[in-house]
């Protein structure tokens, strides 16, 4: 059997999230069923990084075994049969004992809100019309490399063992009309990103002080995060892994 790296990007704003669910539309069932067809087998898919409900996806991964050389141009016909908001990248044989989620060095998110009204960013951005202090958000986006433990940040109903991240880089951009907030790190919480963001905010409009801020994420209490961000406004933006993982295949 061989191994099989899959790249997806795709618009999640008329799905469940990444991951399959019962009765629900999910990026994996999409994926499987167009595998499926094009494969003339089922294909079980392993996917990188859970994105939840309407949350999109500029790069993702998913890795799955099957017996037989892979032709990339296969891609074509797989894209033809998935729906349009869906998109396979590149498709890579890897290592046997490669895997899309633990192999995984970092994952960047990044967060898009605007504050003027357009209705061309309605789905893919979080209007968000209040005055922000700008240096008050880089402050408390700063602060975040410095903290290992975000169980302020993760939703209760998680299966993950352990609410400790490593943040490699943390800070707000600007993006054309679009202030984004940009974090890489090793692993993510459920609802970790919108729960800082969200957070952060009320940073920014003085409901909180930086100080406030920081406390509240050593205090690990969810009850003190606001996890009122959108899904739609987050971008799962890039997955990265070391080039053996690719080489070792060659």
């Amino acid at each position: 059997m061989l191994r099989t790296f899959l790249e997806v990007a795709y618009r999640g704003t008329h799905y469940s999230g990444f991951q399959i669910q019962d009765n629900a539309s999910s990026i994996q069932q999409e994926v499987e069923k167009a595998l499926e067809i094009v494969f003339r087998q089922p294909i079980t898919l392993t996917g990188s990084s859970r994105t939840d409900t309407g949350v999109h996806a500029l790069q993702n991964y998913f890795h799955f075994d099957y017996e037989g050389f892979i032709d990339k141009r296969v891609l074509y016909n797989i894209n033809a049969i998935l729906p349009p908001d869906i998109v396979l990248k590149d498709i890579q044989p890897v290592a046997s004992d490669a895997h899309c989620r633990y192999d995984a060095l970092s994952r960047e998110y990044r967060y898009y809100i605007y504050r003027t009204k357009n209705p061309f960013l309605a789905d893919r951005a979080w209007f968000f019309p209040y005055t922000l202090d700008r240096d008050n958000l880089a402050a408390a986006a700063a602060l975040i490399p410095q903290f290992e433990d975000f169980t302020t940040f993760s939703k209760r109903n998680t299966q993950a063992k352990t609410r400790l991240c490593t943040v490699l880089d943390s800070g707000w951009q600007e993006e054309g009309e679009c202030l984004v907030y940009r974090v890489v790190a090793n692993r993510f919480l459920r609802g970790m990103v919108r729960g800082l963001v969200g957070t952060m905010l009320q940073v920014g409009r003085g409901k909180i002080s930086v100080e406030e801020f920081a406390a509240a994420i050593g205090k690990k209490d969810n009850q003190l995060a606001d996890f009122s961000a959108p899904g739609h406004g987050l971008f799962l933006f890039r997955v990265s892994f070391p080039d053996s993982i690719f080489k070792s295949a060659l």
